[in-house]
């Protein structure tokens, strides 16, 4: 079912298609979330311990023997817990959710250089089955990067090898400047998670202060204490958001390196194949065999 939510490998995807991933990406996290929610709700208080009967059975309970109070562990009391500035966070943690496995449909081998289609098209022009025009038309049916850049080359059938390696180059920085798309999303996440995380927690210590100031004597440890501990976990989200993201951008950095590394490789081969030096290097034999 989740293979209908990007293009097929041999395509390239476009902005609709990017849209489209993005979209069904978005309600997957979602999902995720509201089910991380439902789970994390309190469970009912038993019946028993409310009933008319039970009230009137027991004595009431003196305040030593009280028990504490329920702590609630879902996440809307975790995001109301540290104060407003936790919703940005959770914006944060969510696009970091979305572009993430964006990336990793985007950036799969086969959809950048599929290796059928150029183990097929380096082949056949090995082997003299295809021309110019039957090159481009092979190129322009796969439509992936790997293709783009491929028939930058192929345009320059016959030229000099210096010249195919110019168009190669140039195909090759707009593929790159692809391959990159979204990459500054991650770099910026995890600028900004710390530094929302610690003005939250600047802004809630301000805020404990103001209250103990106003409080009484005997409790004001225990609420120095919470305050600051509630203050807190706006950095403790912010650093969960940036570490991912500072993983994942060095991940997908080094991802797009290697893929660049191939497709240079790739030009590199044809042109060894159709460059005007190779063309003559191949047609010398021939001519030899047709003097002899």
């Amino acid at each position: 079912m989740l293979t209908h939510l990007w293009t097929p490998a041999d395509q390239t995807p476009g902005r609709a298609w990017t849209l489209l991933r993005l979209f069904w990406i978005a309600v997957l996290c979602g999902l995720a979330c509201c089910s991380t929610y439902l789970y994390g709700q309190n469970p009912a208080q038993p019946a028993s311990a409310s009933s008319p009967s039970a009230r009137e059975s027991t004595s009431p309970p003196s305040a030593a023997d009280a028990p504490p109070p329920a702590v609630s562990k879902n996440l809307f009391s975790f995001i109301t817990d540290g104060g407003y500035l936790m919703i940005p966070l959770v914006g944060c943690s969510f696009v970091l959710l979305v572009f993430t496995f964006e990336r990793f449909i985007s950036l799969h081998t086969a959809r950048i250089i599929p290796g059928p289609f150029v183990k097929r098209l380096i082949q056949q022009l090995g082997e003299n089955q295809l021309d110019k025009e039957q090159a481009l038309l092979v190129c322009a049916e796969n439509g992936s990067i790997a293709a783009r850049v491929l028939a930058a080359g192929v345009k320059k059938w016959g030229r000099s090898a210096a010249e195919m390696e110019q168009a190669l180059i140039d195909a090759g920085e707009r593929g790159a400047h692809e391959l990159r798309r979204f990459l500054r999303v991650f770099n910026s996440l995890a600028t900004i998670g710390p530094l929302l995380g610690l003005l939250g927690t600047v802004f809630g210590i301000i805020q404990a202060f103001k209250d103990i100031a106003a409080a009484d004597a005997p409790g004001r440890m225990e609420m120095l204490s919470h305050s600051i501990s509630e203050a807190l976990l706006t950095t403790a989200t912010g650093l969960a958001v940036a570490i991912p993201a500072v993983a994942f951008y060095m991940y997908f950095a080094s991802r797009v390196d290697r893929l660049l590394i191939r497709l240079d490789a790739l030009g590199q081969e044809l042109v060894e194949l159709i460059s005007a030096e190779a063309l003559q290097e191949r047609a010398r034999p021939a001519k030899l065999k047709k003097a002899a």
